[in-house]
């Protein structure tokens, strides 16, 4: 058995939560390794490069908020967590730089407007991710968005789903675009159609077992069922307790449910998972995505006369508390008090009147947070990096921008170019499905230990997902912009997202 079972047999993750008031009494230092890991349950990561501060990853299903939440946040990052917040690739939030002393007063502004952190990190599904304008959007097949949260109030909270071999992402969409890497998901639900008794019934096909992380990019395969929304949230309960029971719990980097597919083969997991419920499983649809993709920034026409949302591009997802609290002002003058974040680590605010619009991009905070950001920038998406994640070797985040923006003074106009930095092999940045991946290591040069990274190219998700191919190894961080200038400017207009 190994280190992490063993806590998990020992003590249930979830029953961390009731240590809390306890540990904030207490102090950080009396806190065991075991409960350490135990608080990710709670959505709590305590990271070795920030000693006596923890993270928290509060989750906001299908990335879809309000301004009263998002200010909430805004307001917990200024008081206690030096108005630092990230948005991630799971469309949520994480506050950095908060002390275990102020967690129970955190926890309870966060229940007080409707959010949770409980289950965001570690052996957990993981914050169920969507199509960031569903239900806003002309070309999406159906809101699926109801799916997403109807799935997620099964679980929260719910011990049944904390004991999990490794942790589980799961894309819920009904978009036909594209926007949510579903192909990397342990469990996917994307947009169909079947033809039942002479009448198309709209519903989803199911994939399962894609990966990034430990062995690269597995792209999800099909599980050859069709299901409607009114079945899609029991079905996904039965995947994910399927998982529970039968993946491997070995090694922690062979444990993800592609790794089960791997030994069992789909077929046979096809058949458990109709076994565990207990009722026949109807063959897959006709896949109803198309071919292209996108990131749902800038002014697009939404459904309703005369609306439209706005996607801002945020530089690698990070927002100051004072930028943050713009946005819900924004989003209550303009809009209706509703925000949306995206897998790109962006924003978007939807229910623009025609009439507000020109108003809303004259607005300052758009000359920073974009709505018409450049080829380079559009497409910049980073993990963490080593300065909060223990996983990371390089620096990320500050060095993604500032690759960026020597690339946009250099090179001016360029086509749209996805470019996309992960600090470890663990793959948080997405960099195996973007048109150029950069993965963070280490290499020697002169004799002197450098930062560097291992470039990818050609990776996509979606309905042509493919792997992405690596074509060069231990580059220097300091010679990326020279090298990366050739590959934007020659990158082949077929490849680019």
């Amino acid at each position: 058995m190994n280190k992490i079972e063993a806590f998990k047999a020992e003590k249930d993750g979830l029953d961390i939560v009731r240590d809390i008031h306890a540990f904030a009494q207490q102090g950080w230092e009396t806190i065991s390794e075991a409960d350490l890991e135990r608080l990710k349950w709670s959505g709590l990561f305590f990271r070795k490069h920030t000693p006596g501060f923890f993270m928290m990853r509060v989750r906001i299903t299908n990335g879809i908020a309000d301004a009263t939440q998002l200010r909430t946040l805004a307001g917990i990052a200024a008081e206690f967590g030096r108005g630092r917040l990230d948005i991630t690739t799971r469309q949520q939030i994480q506050l950095r730089w908060l002390r275990i002393e102020d967690i129970p007063t955190v926890l309870a502004r966060l229940k007080g407007v409707g959010l949770t952190s409980l289950q965001t990190g570690m052996d957990n599904i993981r914050n169920v991710i969507g199509c960031p304008v569903a239900g806003l959007t002309p070309t999406e097949l159906f809101d699926a968005s109801p799916v997403a949260r109807q799935f997620t109030a099964m679980f929260v909270g719910d011990k049944a789903f904390t004991n999990l071999p490794r942790k589980f992402n799961v894309t819920i969409t009904g978009c036909r675009d594209n926007c949510t890497h579903a192909e990397t998901q342990d469990l996917v639900l994307v947009p169909a159609t079947q033809l039942q008794n002479g009448v198309e019934v709209k519903g989803f096909n199911v994939l399962v077992g894609g990966k990034l992380g430990s062995g690269g990019y597995r792209i999800a395969s099909p599980l050859d069922v069709f299901v409607p929304p009114e079945q899609a949230a029991e079905l996904c309960r039965a995947v994910v307790l399927v998982f529970r029971d039968h993946g491997p719990r070995e090694a922690r980097n062979k444990a993800r449910l592609a790794f089960l597919l791997e030994r069992c083969g789909v077929e046979t997991f096809r058949a458990e998972v109709e076994r565990a419920l207990g009722s026949p499983l109807s063959p897959a649809g006709i896949d109803a995505r198309q071919d292209r993709s996108t990131d749902h920034v800038g002014i697009f026409r939404q459904i309703g006369h005369g609306l439209n949302y706005v996607g801002l591009s945020v530089p690698v997802g990070r927002l100051t508390d004072a930028q943050l609290f713009e946005v819900c002002r924004l989003a209550e003058r303009y809009g209706t008090g509703e925000v949306r974040l995206t897998p790109g680590q962006n924003v978007i605010i939807p229910h623009v009147s025609d009439q507000k619009l020109g108003d809303l991009t004259a607005e300052p905070l758009l000359q920073v947070l974009r709505y018409d950001p450049s080829a380079i920038m559009r497409g910049l998406v980073s993990c963490t990096g080593i300065e909060f994640c223990n996983l990371a070797v390089i620096e990320t985040k500050k060095r993604a921008l500032d690759t960026a923006r020597t690339l946009e003074q250099n090179l001016g106009a360029v086509r749209p170019v996805t470019i996309a930095w992960s600090g470890c092999p663990a793959g948080c940045g997405n960099h195996h499905v973007a048109d150029i991946g950069l993965q963070g290591t280490k290499a020697k040069v002169a004799g002197r230990v450098v930062d560097a990274v291992t470039i990818f190219v050609g990776g996509k998700s979606g309905k042509g997902a493919r792997l992405a191919e690596k074509i060069m190894e231990d580059v220097p961080c300091d010679e990326l912009p020279r090298v990366l200038a050739q590959l934007v400017r020659y990158y082949p207009r077929k490849s680019a997202s």
